[in-house]
């Protein structure tokens, strides 16, 4: 990777350009008919043109129908004016038709009135899209080879399993914010279905290609831009992974904080709202995020803000976008909050005799109101899977686990770790130890990151499935939910393990299956869902919503919020091209596709 540039730069994008004439779609009509918006004085004469023309053709029909009473003087009384009563209504409704169409007035979008997409992935399209695929990227960057297609529709650690028809044409790798708008002017042109792809780490089904269509692979905008350090922000493509990131932020004394499962990068992060073991202290995605730079579904580009840390120019685009999973717009660039590497960084591991002792320790934490950077739960079956799997290089104990990290200067580091200790040991700990050096709190650290793959790494054969999903309540029900779902799947008689930041009332569930027990985890995580959100809290804490938690939406913020998504995904993507399926329905489901409530 070419090193970092400290010119303080302003970002450019190419200028925004109006939409291009629309094509019919059914009856609706989306765009403006010039390329260019006139002038208002040309937009004011146009309009006096068009109301003198209609008042010459009235004035025309007037005196057809006078001449037409003279021919006939037999003609009923009542026939003259209502032929004019008809013609002055025939002309008002044709004045009318072309500015309104038939478009819904309504604010929100009901499922039972959406029509289902009308895409074109008939293989005659699609190959003579690959023509124009190729004049724009490449040939060399565009991949049909059936276990690249695999491999971009889903993964072995995602909860969704993928059906064979998920997989999509081809893979198009883009090197360009404009190779981006002229890939998606060719699938607005031709209906061709869109599914964004960067690191493949998402968990609830999201780069699974539903309609087919294409998969644009950002694999090549992987570069960080420019660094403004004096600014405290840093430009990046999509397919930068946080690792990088903060590897070579690290060298200016800098850090990002969000930081999700290893392999995840920014494009994904922003598209899912990502949080990870930092967000207790320097919260989630959405913080962090200052400005996008977005292509629209019909190859539009956008720019959502300048790098100031804060506005008050209007809506708040880059928010809209960030958690959108892709299925509003296609991010290409990111302007990203860094913030000082702390002082002082140490790790503390603390034992518990239950599950509900830890979870209490937490609860008690936070209401201190102690500054700590993180506060991570494992609980005795996560802590087993670690040591079996030896990915560290040390034995722990198999009991429930509580990882404290701590940052600040050297005094209030140890202030702080003297204050949970205390905390602690009220709720019932049985052990406290931390590090007294970097290297040995990131050995202790390690563990926490290892929770996913040593339970995969518990798989037998290749009918064992590994489903991890998380949800998020207040911090007030944290002990009650994390309890109530261990019981719940020791009682099903499947393994699973209990994880997550439970500084802000986040925690993971990740259950070993097979084949023949799908249906048995499959209810484990609908009541642990359903559980959460009776809690007052979400199903969804930073995993995001995909397929697989798109119909707890209803229950969670009710059918006007989701009917509300359904019209925003409407107004941005009237084709339904990005991301079919994914957040909200955009069909109706056929029976018995959905779990009661």
């Amino acid at each position: 990777m070419p090193p970092i540039s400290t010119q303080r730069v302003l970002l450019r994008t190419p200028h925004s350009r109006a939409l291009p004439r629309c094509q019919a779609v059914g009856r609706r009509a989306y765009a403006t008919d010039k390329e260019e918006r006139e002038s208002f004085k040309g937009q004011l004469y146009q309009s006096t043109n068009e109301r003198v023309e209609r008042e010459r053709e009235q004035q025309a029909r007037y005196a057809q129908i006078r001449e037409a009473q003279k021919r006939s003087r037999g003609t009923p009384a009542w026939l003259v004016p209502f032929v004019l009563s008809m013609g002055i209504a025939s002309g008002y409704y044709l004045s009318q038709r072309g500015s309104i169409g038939n478009a819904s007035t309504a604010s929100t979008a009901p499922l039972s009135e959406a029509i289902p997409p009308q895409h074109d992935t008939a293989p005659a399209n699609l190959q003579a899209a690959w023509s124009d695929f190729r004049a724009i990227v490449g040939e060399e960057n565009i991949s049909t080879q059936v276990d690249d297609l695999k491999a971009h529709s889903g993964s072995e650690w995602s909860s969704y399993p993928s059906l064979p028809s998920d997989q999509p044409f081809a893979i198009i790798k883009p090197g360009t914010t404009e190779e981006v708008s002229g890939v998606m002017k060719v699938c607005h042109k031709r209906r061709i279905p869109v599914t964004a792809y960067s690191g493949g780490t998402a968990l609830e089904g999201h780069f699974a290609a539903t309609r087919g269509g294409i998969c644009i692979d950002f694999s090549r905008m992987d570069q960080i831009l420019t660094l403004h350090k004096e600014d405290l922000d840093v430009v990046v493509q999509p397919a930068v992974g946080w690792e990088t990131l903060n590897e070579e932020l690290a060298e200016h004394g800098l850090f990002f904080p969000p930081d999700p499962g290893p392999g995840a990068m920014i494009g994904g992060m922003v598209g899912t709202g990502c949080s990870g073991t930092n967000a207790y202290r320097y919260g989630t995605m959405k913080d962090w995020v200052l400005a996008l730079t977005v292509v629209m579904a019909d190859g539009t580009i956008v720019k959502t803000k300048q790098r100031p840390r804060k506005s008050s120019a209007g809506y708040d685009l880059t928010r809209t976008f960030i958690g959108s999973e892709g299925t509003l717009g296609l991010v290409t660039e990111a302007v990203l909050k860094v913030t000082p590497l702390p002082q002082n960084i140490r790790v503390a591991v603390c034992t518990f005799g239950s599950i509900r002792e830890a979870a209490n320790c937490v609860f008690k934490v936070v209401g201190a109101g102690v500054p700590i950077a993180a506060i991570e739960i494992l609980d005795d079956v996560q802590m087993r899977c670690i040591n079996q799997a030896g990915g560290t290089s040390r034995q722990w104990k198999e009991v429930p686990t509580l990882f404290f990290k701590f940052s600040g200067t050297p005094t209030s580091v140890k202030e702080h770790i003297s204050m949970v200790q205390g905390l602690a040991k009220g709720t019932g700990s049985k052990t406290f130890e931390f590090a007294r050096n970097k290297e040995e709190g990131d050995e202790l650290w390690s563990a926490r990151k290892e929770a996913l793959w040593s339970v995969m790494a518990q798989k037998k054969d290749s009918t064992d499935h590994v489903w991890t999903t998380d949800v998020a309540v207040p911090i007030s029900r944290l002990a009650d939910i994390i309890e109530e779902t261990k019981d719940d799947i020791s009682k099903s008689g499947l393994m699973g393990s209990i994880v997550g930041h439970v500084g802000d009332g986040n925690f993971h569930a990740i259950i070993l299956y097979n084949d023949r027990e799908h249906d048995v985890a499959d209810g484990l995580v609908h009541r642990m869902v359903k559980r959460a959100i009776e809690m007052e809290g979400t199903a969804t804490g930073e995993h995001g919503v995909g397929l697989v938690k798109r119909d707890y939406l209803p229950h969670e913020i009710g059918d006007g919020g989701v009917d509300l998504m359904r019209k925003m995904k409407q107004a941005f993507d009237p084709l339904c091209l990005l991301n079919c399926d994914k957040i909200v329905r955009v069909q109706r489901p056929k029976p018995g596709e959905v779990q009661e409530w």
